[in-house]
Order: C-alpha cells, then sequence, then structure tokens
C-alpha cells in the first residue's frame, strides 16, 4: 500500500500518459491548468495580507503588481513557474513592522545584486558547485516546513469544521491525484468556495469594496535602498540563492528534463522583476521551488496556469481593492491547508533518488533540512554545512565518486 502511494505521489511520474507523451504546448487553457493554478495559494496569500497591514502597503499596487509578474512569467518560460513574496524579508517585515519604502528599497537592492551574480557568472559557478543532495536538503526542508505550517497553522483553524473539511478535502485529493480529467484542485478549490459563499462570505461588503484603481508610482531613496540592502536583502541572499535558484534549476530538471532552463535565465527574471516592482508598489518577489511543484501537483503543465493565477490577483487589485480583506480571509484556511501538505509531499518526495542511490548522500540531505528548521538563517547554514561535508567525504574518500 504505502509502496503504491510512494509511485503515485512521485512528482516525476504523474504527468506522464503513456511511453510518448504529447508535446506539450507553450501555453495552454484547459481544467488541469486551471486546477493547478491554485497550487501555491496557500503560501502566498496568506503572506501578502500580512505585509499590506504590517508595511502600510497599497493593496491595490501590492496585488496588481504580482499579479502581473506571474503572467509575465508564464509568457516567459510557458511553464507553471509562478514568482512568489520573499519569504525572508516577509517575515522580518511582518515580525518587525518595516516600512514599505525599506520594502521596495530592499528588492531594488536585491534585484541589482542577483542581476551581478548572473551576469558576472558567479550564480551559474554556485549551481555548479553545489552538490545534489545539498539541493535535495534544501527541497526537503521547505517541503518539511510547509507540512509544519499546513498542520499547525491551517488545518486547525476553525476548529472540527476545519479538521472535517480538512478531512474531506484530503481524501478527495488522494482519490483523484493524477486524474486529467476530474482534477483534484477543482473539487478541492470548489469546496471551499461553496463554504466560504455559505458561511462566511459579506456580499454587501464586497460590493461596497468594489471600484477601479491602478498602481500607485514610488520612487526608492538611496536611504532606503541602503537600509533595505543591510535589513531585509541580505538575510534574503541565502534563502534565494538556496531555494529560488539552485533548488528551482534541480525541480525544473526533475520535471521538465526536455526543456534545459538554465540558471542564467532563472537569475536575470529574478533580478529583472525586482528592479521593476518596487516603483509601482509591489512587493519583492522570486521564483520557488514550492510553487513550481504546487502547480504542477495539481495538474498543471504550462505557463497558462501561471497566467490565470496571476489574472485573478489583477482582477482582485484593479476592480475589489476596498474588499481585499473580505475576499481573502473568507476562504477556508483547512482548505488552503490541504494544498500546502500535497506542496511538501512533491518536495520531499524528490528526495528519492538520493536515499535509493547512497545512504551517506541522503544522511547529508537530511542533516541539510534539519539545520533548515531548526536555526535562524537555516537555509544558508544547511547549504554551507552539507556542501562543506560533501566535499570532505569526497576528498578522504568517504564517499566514491558516484556517491556511494
Amino acid at each position: 500500500m504505502s509502496q503504491m502511494f510512494a509511485e503515485k505521489m512521485n512528482p516525476t511520474t504523474i504527468s506522464t500518459s503513456g511511453p510518448n507523451p504529447p508535446r506539450t504546448p507553450w501555453i495552454r487553457f484547459d481544467r488541469n491548468e486551471f486546477a493547478g493554478s491554485f497550487g501555491d495559494i496557500g503560501t502566498d496569500l496568506p503572506l501578502i495580507m500580512l505585509m499590506i497591514p504590517a508595511a502600510g502597503l497599497d493593496s491595490a499596487s501590492v496585488f496588481i503588481m504580482f499579479g502581473a509578474l506571474q503572467i509575465l512569467t508564464g509568457l516567459i518560460y510557458g511553464l507553471p513557474m509562478p514568482m512568489q513574496p520573499l519569504k525572508a524579508m516577509a517575515l522580518l517585515v511582518i515580525t518587525q513592522k518595516i516600512g514599505g519604502d525599506v520594502l521596495y528599497g530592499a528588492g531594488l537592492a536585491i534585484g541589482v545584486i542577483m542581476l551581478v551574480l548572473t551576469l558576472t557568472g558567479l550564480l551559474g559557478w554556485l549551481v555548479r558547485v553545489i552538490p545534489l543532495c545539498v539541493v535535495r536538503g534544501v527541497q526537503m526542508g521547505l517541503g518539511l516546513s510547509l507540512a509544519s505550517m499546513a498542520l499547525k497553522d491551517y488545518v486547525p483553524s476553525l476548529g472540527w469544521h476545519g479538521y472535517a473539511l480538512a478531512g474531506v478535502a484530503f481524501v478527495t485529493t488522494i482519490m483523484l491525484w493524477g486524474n486529467r480529467r476530474l482534477p483534484a484542485a477543482l473539487v478541492v478549490i470548489g469546496l471551499g468556495v461553496v463554504y466560504a459563499a455559505i458561511f462566511r462570505l459579506d456580499t454587501e461588503a464586497v460590493v461596497n469594496g468594489a471600484g477601479f484603481t491602478l498602481p500607485t508610482v514610488h520612487t526608492p531613496s538611496w536611504e532606503n535602498i541602503w537600509t533595505g540592502l543591510l535589513v531585509l536583502s541580505l538575510p534574503q541572499l541565502a534563502l534565494s540563492l538556496s531555494n529560488s535558484v539552485v533548488a528551482t534549476h534541480r525541480t525544473l530538471a526533475d520535471l521538465y528534463p526536455e526543456r534545459q532552463i538554465g540558471v542564467r535565465t532563472l537569475g536575470i527574471t529574478y533580478g529583472v522583476t525586482n528592479v521593476i516592482t518596487p516603483w509601482f508598489g509591489g512587493i519583492p518577489v522570486c521564483h520557488g521551488c514550492g510553487g513550481l511543484a504546487g502547480h504542477h501537483a495539481f495538474g498543471a503543465r504550462t505557463g497558462g496556469s501561471v497566467i490565470i493565477y496571476g489574472s485573478l490577483y489583477v482582477v482582485i487589485g484593479l476592480f475589489f481593492a476596498g474588499a481585499l480583506t473580505q475576499i481573502t480571509e473568507v476562504f477556508p484556511q483547512p482548505i488552503l491547508g490541504v494544498v500546502l501538505l500535497f506542496e511538501a509531499l512533491v518536495l520531499t518526495l524528490f528526495s528519492r533518488d538520493i536515499a535509493t542511490r547512497s545512504k551517506r548522500e541522503f544522511a547529508i540531505a537530511l542533516l541539510v533540512a534539519l539545520i533548515a528548521l531548526a536555526l535562524p538563517q537555516g537555509f544558508v547554514i544547511g547549504l554551507a554545512v552539507g556542501t562543506a561535508l560533501f566535499y570532505f567525504g569526497r576528498r578522504y574518500r568517504i564517499f566514491g565518486e558516484d556517491g556511494a
């Protein structure tokens, strides 16, 4: 039974439909792309909604720019690879109430840094020297972190109603996993919409909050750029290198080996988007292996899912900015918890290749994951420790050439 479940959940096999599956188009709009478009909402939406009041951000600008960047990357890559809020920055802004001007400066600073690393070749060098087992550890650590968030914060949020709702959603997802005719996410998200409409939605508040709004223009000052660099960008950089670039590059190779997307392309889109978005009131963003895995896990295979996802944010930002709190808070968090949980499962299952190839390398991956979970700045510490252990083992022949 456990073997059958593992094979069903294997992220590298759920997309196959025979020995010679047809070539996937660049952009497609169908029920599977629509279902996959909700694969990352459980991580993005809570962070965005907490950042807006903490930093005093303009909600319309945040939603419009965040959605526009999703659409842009969907068109550029033709893959379900969404942009995500920069998590370390988001957590610092939320917990320390750092103002929006500093956040905009930090976004501009980290965008420039990533462009410099990319154009000088340093980013490509880092990707080449970081071992696969360490990347798997980063993926596993992020997966375990998402699973913990889902089970501790999301599923219990509505009491016994939430547990029942999450249980139905979980069983439904298992039953429909990999079903291309009736994607699991469509049923699960539909369940959440029906629940919200019946029990939580204040229609009058939504109608009263409707109206047309455009993004506001900002000009980051040198002082805010410098402060943002020191306070937000440097703490974020380590996580960006490990998750947004290295782990995302590996996840792309795992899920879409035929595409051959280089790390230089990832670095350029990461850098350019963050150089642009602060001028229009948008939050700093990144690529992420979790978002890619989440969209893919729920059925997406093209850039269509990301375009659908981004369009949702743009429409809400343009026309319903005054009702954002009502719209986002009524959707049941236990449903988002189930989405997060399956995103986490996909990420952790990537480590199966290391587990079957080398017990020592799997031990390094597990150590990296545990460090990432246990320590502040754990992803960069785990990245450094795991890489050092790997090359120490190679140097003193603890590992063979194949890592066995």
